[in-house]
């Protein structure tokens, strides 16, 4: 499960690494243009335009990206798979196909069910709980059918062409299912945040909590239409935006369910980014700063998180645990503090800057105070977490089973555990295979036990990682005599070869030979 669980978030990070631009993107437009979103700056739409048309296409590169990740090739046809699972899916379970198999009138329906409609109208493009379970089935598909062969009658549709259609076929099941069970889901959650709307502060709080947990399943949506807009009388955003003076209360203050993700998304997430780039690996530093930085800017400019949350949700869950608490305390002692701001796209510094002008506000230089505690808090708690329980967190290897592995270097042998990850990155960095890419894929395939006894297969940025069927097969000599960095079992079953830069090169060559 642990291996699975990594596969899965290894495949996340090509859909999150393109998020960082669109949301800048966005930024730009509203900043240009904030009261209009673009309708009164052809310059503001061209930009958000731009970074809409990834943002709100989440689902689909998600569905994508995980379908090509995670299957045991990484051929296009998983890729397709995973797509044509998405396209089957939302079709299925929109709101015209329900009412359509229901035989519902539509508007009828959204007043008799308005929970149901609500529930199907957010299985959309942008629904990534659908684009990850997509990209699951799809990648499945591939492992189980790509090699398929059909009667002659049906021989065209053999092999990797049967893909797509048991993908298809996979997605029909599991909307089967996902008809009966999401609008209770949903339905649930709402219910849930009406009843939090009656504790005031501490109602804002676990509000604050519960919004980021949901975020990996889509569901925030549900508590959102009940917090920030009118789903249930409440209503927050046009509120405050709208300068609804009545709507105040005695528990009550337009702009209470949204000043405290202000100190989240501009200062503590920008902080858990660079505690995981300063806990990345030597080798890996450059490139999770890059990454940490473009999420960084996004989050504190505009709001968007995702690049970061996504980053490590899947990867470190604990450590995203961790996150959703201390943005609820943030909500919490927003409201209690009574300092109130809103946002009209996400807390970002742009929104904070327009709330500073709005009457609503209240106390907005609170939030400056409690964003900077944020930002130390957030990056000492990260720091250490990832120290203390060994988090492979984007960039950084896992040293936990350190005492199972054996690094081999050309001029060192066999090192000491104690010494093994001083020893690794440096062979990592310096690494020269002693053969060609396909003789050395072939020394490695024969020092595995040969392409019967390989599992899946994969790379990174500097290894080839592998499962076997059968440990006892493995050769680590025969596979260190390709003039390899260095061997390291950190599971049974699981072997990872350190190649260095050739790393794409081997593995094109090692899956060529597989396919013979």
């Amino acid at each position: 499960m642990k291996e699975k669980l990594q596969r899965l978030g290894q495949s996340l990070m090509q859909p999150v690494a393109v998020m960082p631009l669109a949301a800048l993107l966005m930024g730009i437009g509203y900043l240009i243009d904030p009261e209009f979103w673009g309708a009164g700056s052809p310059v503001a739409a061209f930009f958000i335009s731009a970074g809409g048309a990834i943002l709100d296409n989440l689902g689909i590169l998600f569905a994508v990206g995980i379908a090509f990740g995670i299957a045991k090739e990484n051929h296009g046809a998983s890729a397709l798979a995973g797509l044509v699972a998405f396209l089957t899916l939302s079709k299925m379970l929109s709101t015209d196909t329900i009412a359509q198999l229901r035989s519902l009138d539509l508007e009828a329906w959204k007043l008799a069910e308005p929970y149901k409609v609500a529930a199907f109208d957010a299985i959309n493009n942008k629904n990534v709980l659908i684009g990850i379970l997509s990209g699951i089935l799809g990648g499945k598909a591939y492992d189980r059918f790509h090699g398929t062969t059909l009667p002659d009658f049906l021989a065209f549709f053999s092999g990797r062409r049967l893909v797509p259609i048991m993908a298809s076929l996979y997605a029909l099941i599991s909307s089967v299912i996902l008809v009966f069970i999401w609008p209770f889901i949903f339905a649930g959650l709402a219910k849930f945040g009406s009843t939090l709307t009656k504790m005031g502060a501490l109602g804002a709080g676990l509000y604050g909590f519960f919004n980021r947990l949901l975020i990996p399943t889509g569901l925030h949506h549900a508590l959102n239409q009940v917090f920030w807009f009118d789903l249930a009388g409440i209503n927050d955003i046009p509120n405050f935006i709208g300068n609804v003076k009545d709507s105040i209360t005695a528990t009550y203050h337009p702009g209470m369910y949204q000043a405290g993700f202000f100190p989240i998304m501009m200062f503590g997430l920008p902080g858990a980014a660079l505690a995981i780039a300063n806990s990345a690996d030597e080798d890996k530093k450059k490139t999770t700063k890059a990454l940490m930085l473009a999420g960084a800017l996004a989050s504190f400019l505009t709001g968007v998180t995702e690049p970061l949350e996504f980053a490590f949700m899947f990867v470190a869950p604990q450590l995203y645990f961790v996150h959703a608490l201390l943005t609820g305390i943030s909500v919490f002692l927003a409201t209690k503090l009574q300092t109130y701001a809103g946002f009209g796209f996400s807390a970002g510094l742009i929104d904070l800057f327009l709330s500073s002008k709005n009457p609503m506000r209240s106390k907005i230089w609170i939030l400056i105070v409690m964003g900077i505690v944020f930002f130390i808090l957030y990056y000492f708690i990260f720091k250490l977490l990832i120290e203390k329980w060994d988090i492979a967190t984007p960039g950084r290897t896992a040293k936990a089973n350190s005492d199972t592995t054996v690094i081999h270097t050309e001029d060192k042998g066999r090192v000491s555990t104690a010494d093994k990850s001083e020893k690794e990155e440096r062979a990592e960095q310096k690494v020269s295979l002693s053969s060609s890419h396909k003789e050395a894929a072939k020394i490695i395939l024969e020092g595995l036990g040969g392409s019967e006894n390989v599992d899946t297969t994969s790379y990174c940025t500097t290894r080839l990682r592998l499962t076997v069927n059968d440990p006892n097969k493995v050769d680590d000599e025969k596979i260190k005599s390709a003039g390899i960095a260095g061997l390291i079992k950190p599971g049974s079953k699981t072997v990872q070869v350190i190649i260095g830069p050739q790393v794409q090169a081997v593995h094109d060559e090692f899956v060529e030979l597989l396919d013979k």
